[in-house]
């Protein structure tokens, strides 16, 4: 029994849900909905310009671990200043792109550690955003290139699309593996231009999965996120073997 709740426990933290929403009310709502099967509250651009840290606060009382996607991309000192603030807020991830240069990336890292230990937290892993899944082509050698350049950073993982993972996980073996642009069966792919299905992200060496609009736009978003986890847990214990 304990072994059974432990991988319930972890599936759950393999699946993060971008609360894609400029209300945090209805963010609350929806994450008490569907906390059986998520894990991870991913907070991007919209919910953070609506409620600010807020947000971070509010789903970590629900019993999430909180993803704070700011995708940090400006000169060095800029980021470093940023960062400091951001890591102090309680999140487990955030993101930073890696277009920005190692410099940059590891003014990232730096700054989130420092924040968290003045606010007496622990540091964010914090994640080196590749080539976004909104766009059509990501060079392998781009990939490689990004992927090495979080790891040389002092990143704790990536973010890619199910793709890039033969790349981006050889380029950079070891970091956690953070897939967006996932869609069930059914689902339209919206504006990702290199989505992927659950199980498939999974299979081809995913650690952890972004689910949205699939989920926060379904008239029985419960329906859906049982689906969504039911073919994730399948696709990890054929992993398993």
């Amino acid at each position: 029994m304990v072994t059974e709740q432990r991988m319930v426990a972890e599936e759950r933290d393999r699946l993060a849900l971008a609360f894609d929403l400029d209300d945090l009310v209805a963010a609350v709502r929806l994450a008490r909905r569907v906390r059986r099967w998520f894990g991870v509250a991913k907070v991007g651009l919209e919910l953070f310009g609506a409620a600010g840290p807020e947000a971070v606060a509010a789903l970590g009382a629900e019993g999430y671990r909180v993803f704070l996607d700011l995708k940090l991309h400006d000169i060095p000192t800029t980021v470093g200043r940023a960062a400091r603030v951001i890591g102090g807020l309680g999140a487990q991830y955030t993101t930073v792109h890696t277009a920005g240069g190692e410099a940059m990336v590891r003014a990232a890292v730096q700054g989130m550690a420092e924040g968290a230990a003045s606010a007496g937290v622990t540091s964010p892993c914090v994640l080196g955003v590749t080539v976004l899944t909104s766009d059509v082509d990501a060079p392998p050698e781009m990939l490689r290139d990004r992927a090495a350049l979080a790891a040389a950073a002092g990143c704790g993982g990536l973010v890619c699309a199910a793709g890039d993972l033969a790349v981006t996980r050889a380029a950079a073996p070891g970091l956690i593996t953070v897939v967006p642009g996932i869609r069930p069966a059914g689902a339209g792919a919206d504006d990702q231009a290199r989505a992927a299905a659950p199980g498939t992200a999974i299979s081809a060496g995913a650690d952890i999965l972004v689910v949205g609009r699939a989920v926060t736009a379904a008239e029985d978003p419960e329906t859906v996120a049982a689906a969504v986890a039911a073919e994730v847990s399948s696709a990890a214990a054929a992993a398993r073997g």
